[in-house]
Parts: structure tokens; C-alpha cells; sequence
């Protein structure tokens, strides 16, 4: 799975541009068409997150066999109501067993999980715009995927 599989981090608040939403459809186009990435994994709580899962979802339309894949950093056991509401616009949804007991950190290390089931990440990281008050999770998790060797995408574009 890894080798097809695209993760996406960013901030919480993003500058959404049509550059942006544009250069976005066209790197996720391109990592189907050419890289044969059929798996998306998203996270949640951020700006970013939604305008990725919305632009899947619009080239799911053209691309079918493209998978949504929702990573859950709370509620590690969930009902069939909650599970049904998800899978309305996920095809699946899990949350990993080792991020149990995580607290704070736990958004954190659902993101490395991510990142560890990823060929590809796609983050949205800006310096200027980053948290001052806290360590942005954004970028530990940018400093993360660069450790392990990942093939990023990052925006905005410098």
C-alpha cells in the first residue's frame, strides 16, 4: 500500500487561492496518472485537510478506483451511526493502535502514522504563518517525512 499512498498535513488556516486549489488538482492528478497513487490519507482539523478531501473527492469523479482514507487521531472506538457517517465520504477510516494513550500528542503521532504509510506527503507549511505561541505540528511533521525520506510536495510554492 505504501508505495501508492499520498498523505496530506497542513495548517489549520491556509490562504486558499484558485493558484493554489489549481496547483493542488494538478499534483494529485499527476501522483494518479503517473505515479499510480491510488490511496489518499487525511487527517483532520485543518483548512487544508478539507480543501484536499474536496478536491479528491471531485477527481474521484474522473479516477473511481481512488481510495479517501480517513486517519483517526480521537475516538479510537467508534459505532456503526459514526462509522456510516464517515464512509459517506470516506471509503474507509481507521485509527491507529499506537497512538492509543497519545493525549496531547496524539494528533502528532496519527500524523507520523501517516507519513509512515506514505510514498508521497503533500503539506502545506508556511514559515510566516506558522503558530508562534506552540511548535507547529505542521512542521514537526515536515521535518518528519524529510527524516524518513519521503517524496514531498510541499506548498505554498516559494
Amino acid at each position: 500500500m505504501k508505495e501508492r499512498t499520498c498523505c496530506f498535513i497542513g495548517h489549520r488556516k491556509i490562504e486558499d487561492t484558485l493558484e493554489l486549489r489549481t496547483e493542488l488538482y494538478d499534483s494529485i492528478e499527476r501522483l494518479i496518472t503517473d505515479e499510480k497513487v491510488d490511496n489518499f490519507l487525511f487527517g483532520s482539523k485543518s483548512r487544508f485537510n478539507d480543501l484536499c478531501h474536496g478536491l479528491v473527492t471531485e477527481i474521484k469523479e474522473k479516477y473511481p478506483h481512488i481510495k479517501r482514507i480517513y486517519v483517526r487521531a480521537e475516538y479510537p472506538d467508534i459505532d456503526d451511526s459514526y462509522k456510516e457517517y464517515l464512509l459517506k465520504y470516506y471509503e474507509d477510516t481507521y485509527y491507529p493502535e499506537k497512538i492509543i494513550g497519545a493525549g496531547k500528542a496524539a494528533y502528532v503521532e496519527r500524523n507520523c502514522e501517516m507519513i509512515n504509510n506514505s510514498r508521497f506527503c503533500i503539506i502545506y507549511y508556511d514559515e510566516q504563518n506558522a503558530p508562534t505561541t506552540r511548535k507547529s505540528g505542521t512542521k514537526i511533521a515536515l521535518e518528519y517525512a524529510v527524516k524518513h525520506k519521503k517524496d514531498i510536495i510541499k506548498f505554498p510554492r516559494a
